[in-house]
Formats: structure tokens, C-alpha cells, sequence
């Protein structure tokens, strides 16, 4: 204890309460797989990178299975940006030709994904770096989305490029994995299910896809902003699947937070027992949401 820096010691009393007091929510989810979206500004500081690697190492060590879902929509765009490659985009969002998948395949199936494994390597952890084409994992049909033009109000349908929905998930290499100790970082690039070639899927949607497949106990998702708020600002510990729609009818839940929460109700569809939206910009906000009695953020159940 003597060898350890002096902002790092603390009083073994405290440290054995913390201990005991976590205890019941470790066995709570003792070896349950929970799924964890990791993005947004947590991403980009380096601090908060380092503290979500502490936690994803210490749940597998506690007996947990964590599962790691990144995106990169930032590091895409200063990708693009250096490359001299313009963007369009259509319903919110990128239109996606060739080149362009191939540049989002090389930074997140590459530099980021790698770096998130390093991280973890470093925090003691042992991880993987896969994508939804290892494996087959998760094979995609093409996206399309249909809107109305708002000129001659008929409604016509958009080609979103090489942007795909998960279609078909198989889970033989995340359950070898989970009987290890290896962690799995997954970056959500997958193969077209009737064409082979390479498509980008939207991260969240795609954790969805991979929790529902596991059964998973909890998703994650890490984001800028601390939960879902109600009328007054007030962080909203708890809803169910039906207080949610009701919300986002009356207009409570709005904005970029309505396909969030919406992606919350397709997971909890597809078998995941509970989906928390949260803010990863709170450091070990991982260890508080499944270790502590008031959790971090908002848990959407059925």
C-alpha cells in the first residue's frame, strides 16, 4: 500500500465498506453479459478512456461478461475532412458510397477500435478487437428511409449507400469469448447478408442487435448527456417501455433523444432485460450504474 501514489490511497476501512456495499449488485449480475455502447466525449478524453477501461476490466473479473460497442462519427468525419472527401447527407443521415465505407471501415475497424483494446490491455484487462464481419457475426440488409418531399408532399425513398440494418446476429465466437478471458471490443462494420460487401450500421442500433442476441442483462449506452430528463430538467431514474411512448407523444422526450429511447424499446424487443441511457462523461459511470443503489442515468424496462 506504502508503494502506491498518495492520490491513490485510501482508508482500507472505506475501501472494504465500498466493497460490501457493492457486493450484492456483483452477484446480481454474476455471469450475466452486459453490453456496453461506448462513445460520445468519453471517446475523445483520454482520462475518461483510461476510467471505462478500469471498469470494463473489473466487471469481467467480477464474473461478468461485458461486451464493448463503439462508434467513431467524430474521427469519420476528421477522417473524411483530411481526405478531401464531401458528405451528403439525407433524413439525418450520411449517404454512404464506396469510397466513403471504406475510409469508415479503416478508422473503425483500425485506429479506433485497436486504441480501445490498448486501453483496456493497459487497464489490466486481456481484449479483442473484432468487427461484425469476424465471425459473420452480424450480416445487414441495405437501409433505406422513406420521406416527403416537402415541395409535392409525396413520400420517396432513399438510398442510403452502404448503410445497413443487422439482419441476421450469430453469437458462436461472443459465447467461446464470454467462457474466456477476453474481452470483446466490437466496431459495427458488417457484410450484406445478399451481397457480401461492406456496410456501416449505426452503433447503437447495432449493440441493440448484438444484446438482444446474447439475452443480455443490461445495455449501455454512453452518451453526452445524463439521462432522459422530464418537463423540468430532472434526471428520470426509471421508465417503463409504455411511460417512454407516452413521453415522446406529449413531446417530453424530444429531439436527437426520441431515436435514442427508441432504440432502447427495440432492444428491450429483442430479448435485453433492461437498457440505461447515461453520461459518459462521469467517470466509472459503468461501476456506479450496476454497483450502486441509485445507478447513473435512466433504466428503460419492460
Amino acid at each position: 500500500m506504502t508503494d502506491l501514489p498518495i492520490e491513490h490511497r485510501t482508508d482500507p476501512v472505506l475501501t472494504a465498506q465500498l466493497i460490501a456495499t457493492a457486493l450484492p449488485y456483483m452477484l446480481r449480475y454474476d455471469e450475466k453479459t452486459v453490453v456496453v455502447k461506448f462513445g460520445g466525449n468519453a471517446m475523445g478524453s483520454e482520462e475518461l478512456g483510461k476510467a471505462f477501461a478500469e471498469d470494463i476490466t473489473l466487471l469481467k473479473l467480477a464474473g461478468i461478461n461485458p461486451v464493448v460497442v463503439h462508434g467513431g462519427g467524430p474521427q469519420i468525419n476528421a477522417m473524411l475532412t483530411r481526405l478531401g472527401i464531401k458528405s451528403e447527407w439525407a433524413a439525418g443521415m450520411r449517404i454512404t458510397d464506396k469510397q466513403t465505407v471504406e475510409i469508415v471501415e479503416m478508422v473503425l475497424a483500425g485506429s479506433i477500435n485497436k486504441e480501445i483494446v490498448q486501453t483496456i490491455t493497459e487497464a489490466g484487462g486481456r481484449a479483442i478487437g473484432l468487427t461484425g464481419k469476424d465471425g459473420n457475426m452480424v450480416t445487414v440488409t441495405r437501409l433505406k428511409r422513406t420521406v416527403v418531399d416537402p415541395d409535392s408532399n409525396i413520400e420517396k425513398v432513399i438510398d442510403l449507400g452502404f448503410v445497413g440494418e443487422p439482419k441476421t446476429v450469430r453469437t458462436e465466437v461472443l459465447e467461446v469469448l464470454a467462457k474466456s478471458e477476453i474481452i470483446p471490443v466490437l466496431a459495427p462494420v458488417c457484410a450484406g447478408e445478399d451481397d457480401g460487401e461492406t456496410y456501416n450500421v449505426n452503433a447503437d442500433t447495432f449493440a441493440g442487435a448484438i444484446a438482444g442476441a446474447l439475452g443480455a442483462s443490461r445495455l449501455l449506452f454512453l452518451t453526452d448527456v445524463p439521462g432522459v430528463l422530464d418537463r423540468n430538467k430532472q434526471l428520470i431514474k426509471e421508465l417503463t417501455v409504455a411511460e417512454a411512448k407516452a413521453m415522446i407523444a406529449d413531446g417530453t422526450i424530444s429531439g436527437g433523444m426520441i431515436p435514442k429511447v427508441e432504440t432502447c424499446i427495440e432492444a428491450l424487443d429483442r430479448g435485453v432485460e433492461g437498457v440505461v441511457i447515461l453520461d459518459g462523461k462521469t467517470p466509472h459511470a459503468v461501476l456506479l450504474e450496476l454497483f450502486t443503489e441509485h445507478g447513473a442515468g435512466t433504466l428503460i424496462k419492460r
